[in-house]
C-alpha cells in the first residue's frame, strides 16, 4: 500500500513493498535514487535482520540454532502492513511468519516508522522481540540518493563532506565474497574530511568506515549548498556504495558490517550485535535532510 507524507517543504512516498520510501522531494527536485533495474532496482531498503552477508549465507547462534539469510536479510523483499497513516507521519509493520522463521529462528516484530519536520525525513526501525529467549540481530538504512541532482551536471561535480576526520586506513571488502577484509586496510580515498565522487571509486567495491568519528554526512555540490545531510547517532558503521554505470550515492548507516576476516560464524559474535530481551523493543534510526 502506498502512503504519501507532505507538508509543503517535503513530500515522501512510501510504499507496503519493503517498508520504506520511494520518492523524497523538495525545492522541485527529486533528490532519492528513482532505480533502474539494470543497474540497481533497489532505492532504500531495510537491512534485517542483517546489514551485509553472512559467510557462506549462515551462521550459528550462540545456543546452535541455524541461521541461514541472504545479503542484507529478508526485510527489503517482504510485504509490509501500514499500520498508521497521517499527513507528517505513517508506521509499516513487518512480522516473524513460518517461511521467515526458518530462514531466522526468532519470532520478531519489525515497525518502520516515518515523520516528516520541515525538510527533515526521520526513518525510525522498532524492533520487538515476541518469542521467549533473547534475540540477536541487526538493522540497517540503506538509501540511495541521486547524484547528479540536476540535469547538465556530472557525478564528479559532487562530493560527501564528513563532519569529522576519519581514519587514514578503511577496511576493505572480498569481491568474490562481499564479506570483509579488517586486517589488509586500503588508504581512505578521502581528502580532509571530504570524498570526491567519481564513478571510478565504485569500480572495486564499497568504501567501508569501520571505525567511525562522523554521525553526520552530507552529500554536496561542489562550491553550493545543494544536496542532503543524512545523521545516523545510533547507527555505528557507514557504507559508501554506487555502481559504476550509476547516477546515485548510496549513504548507508549500518548497526553492524558483513561477516569480518577476524570473526568466526557465531551470530552474536559479528561486529555490532544487538540483542533484544523477551519483550523488548530496540529502536534505531536516522534522519534525512534536504539543504
Amino acid at each position: 500500500m502506498e502512503h504519501v507524507l507532505t507538508n509543503g517543504e517535503l513530500t515522501v512516498a512510501l510504499t507496503s513493498a519493503g517498508g520504506s520510501f520511494t520518492s523524497l522531494r523538495a525545492n522541485g527536485r527529486e533528490y532519492l535514487w528513482q532505480g533502474d533495474p539494470a543497474v540497481w532496482s533497489g532505492q532504500a531498503p531495510i537491512c534485517f535482520p542483517i546489514c551485509g552477508g553472512l559467510r557462506d549465507g549462515a551462521a550459528v547462534t550462540a545456543s546452535g540454532k541455524r541461521i541461514e539469510l541472504a545479503r542484507h536479510g529478508f526485510a527489503r523483499k517482504q510485504e509490509f502492513e501500514l499500520i498508521d497513516a497521517q499527513d507528517a507521519t505513517c508506521a509499516y509493520r513487518l512480522a516473524s511468519k513460518p517461511e521467515l522463521l526458518e530462514q531466522y529462528p526468532f519470532p520478531f516484530e519489525l515497525v518502520a516508522r516515518y515523520a516528516i519536520e520541515g525538510k527533515r525525513l526521520n526513518a525510525s526501525y522498532e524492533v520487538t522481540n515476541t518469542g521467549s529467549e533473547d534475540m540477536p540481530f541487526f538493522i540497517g538504512g540503506h538509501p540511495g540518493f541521486a547524484c547528479p541532482l540536476d540535469e547538465g551536471e556530472s557525478y564528479s561535480e559532487y562530493k560527501l563532506r564528513f563532519e569529522a576526520d576519519e581514519a587514514d586506513e578503511l577496511c576493505c571488502a572480498v569481491p568474490d565474497t562481499g564479506l570483509i577484509d579488517v586486517e589488509g586496510r586500503v588508504p581512505n580515498p578521502m581528502v580532509g574530511r571530504e570524498l570526491p565522487l567519481t564513478h571510478e571509486l565504485f569500480d572495486f567495491a564499497e568504501t567501508i568506515f569501520d571505525v567511525l568519528e562522523s554521525r553526520v554526512v552530507e552529500l554536496v555540490k561542489n562550491d553550493e549548498e545543494k544536496g542532503i545531510r543524512v545523521r545516523f547517532d545510533d547507527m555505528p558503521y557507514l557504507i559508501v556504495w554506487s555502481k559504476p554505470e550509476g547516477d546515485f550515492v548510496a549513504i548507508e548507516p549500518w548497526g553492524g558490517l558483513s561477516t569480518c576476516s577476524d570473526e568466526d560464524d557465531v551470530f552474536e559474535h559479528k561486529r555490532g550485535c544487538l540483542v533484544a530481551h523477551p519483550g523488548e523493543t530496540v529502536v534505531r534510526g536516522f534522519s534525512i535532510e534536504v539543504l
